[in-house]
C-alpha cells in the first residue's frame, strides 16, 4: 500500500482519532442537540395543542355568547310583549273608568234635570192652582171656604196631571 501512498499506521491513527472524535461528539454534542430538538418539537406540539384548545374554547365561547345573545333577545321580546299587554290593560281600564265616570255624570245630570222638572211642575201646579182660585173667585165673586178650596185644588191638579201625561 505504500505504492499507493497510504501509510497504514497513519491511517489507523486517523481512524482511531476519527472514532474518538465521533464518540466525543456523540456524547457531548449529538445527545444535547437531539435533546434540544426533542424539547423543541415537544414545545411546538404543546403550542399546537394550546392553539387548538384556544380555538375550541373560542368556538365554544362564541357559541355560548351567541346563545346568551339569543336568550337576551327572546327575553327582551318577552318583556316588550309583557309591557304591551300591561299598557293595553291599563288603556282598557282607563277607558272603562272614563266611560263609567261619564255615565255617572250623565245619570247625575238626568236626575238633576228630572228633579228640576218635578220642582218646576210642582211650582206650575201651585201657581196654576192659585190662578185657578183667583179666576174662580172672580167668576163666582165669592171666596170659597177651606174645604171647598182643597177640593177645587185637588180637581185642578188631577186634571193638570192628566194633561201632563197626555203631553
Amino acid at each position: 500500500m505504500a505504492d499507493l501512498g497510504l501509510n497504514i499506521p497513519s491511517l489507523v491513527v486517523f481512524l482511531v482519532n476519527f472514532t474518538i472524535l465521533l464518540a466525543i461528539l456523540y456524547l457531548f454534542a449529538f445527545k444535547p442537540i437531539l435533546k434540544l430538538l426533542d424539547q423543541r418539537s415537544e414545545r411546538i406540539r404543546e403550542s399546537l395543542e394550546a392553539a387548538d384548545s384556544a380555538r375550541q374554547a373560542a368556538t365554544a365561547s362564541e357559541a355560548k355568547t351567541q346563545e346568551q345573545l339569543n336568550e337576551a333577545r327572546l327575553e327582551g321580546q318577552r318583556l316588550l310583549e309583557q309591557a304591551r299587554q300591561i299598557a293595553e290593560k291599563f288603556r282598557e281600564d282607563e277607558m272603562t273608568k272614563t266611560r263609567n265616570e261619564a255615565e255617572a255624570f250623565i245619570e247625575r245630570a238626568r236626575q238633576g234635570i228630572e228633579q228640576e222638572k218635578s220642582e218646576a211642575i210642582e211650582e206650575v201646579k201651585t201657581h196654576f192652582a192659585g190662578l185657578a182660585i183667583y179666576a174662580a173667585e172672580r167668576v163666582i165673586e165669592r171666596s170659597l171656604d177651606r174645604e171647598s178650596h182643597k177640593d177645587l185644588i185637588g180637581k185642578v191638579l188631577s186634571q193638570e196631571s192628566n194633561v201632563d201625561k197626555e203631553s
